[in-house]
């Protein structure tokens, strides 16, 4: 699980996913990262068990797939703030 936030792509895309669902283009500018680049870690995440989707007519929304995944996030981004 650690390992998996250890890429800043997929940190920031579970700091965006902690507060509150989001579909694929807006974790794309909230991440500032090409579309392709973020599907294909929020597929690494969700193999990790760390987000789940659910579909809304065409598009798919994302979520963390629990309260202990965005307090082990927000834990994550306080550390490395305090660390460097």
């Amino acid at each position: 699980m650690l390992s998996m936030l250890a890429d800043p792509t997929r940190l920031r895309l579970l700091a965006a996913l902690a507060g509150g669902e989001q579909d694929v283009s807006a974790l794309t500018t909230a991440t500032g990262s090409a579309r392709p680049a973020v599907s294909q870690h929020l597929g690494k995440l969700r193999l990790a068990g760390l987000v789940t989707v659910r579909r809304a007519g065409r598009r798919q929304i994302y979520a963390v797939s629990g309260p202990h995944v965005a307090r082990l996030v927000g834990e994550v981004l306080r550390a490395a703030a305090r660390h460097g």
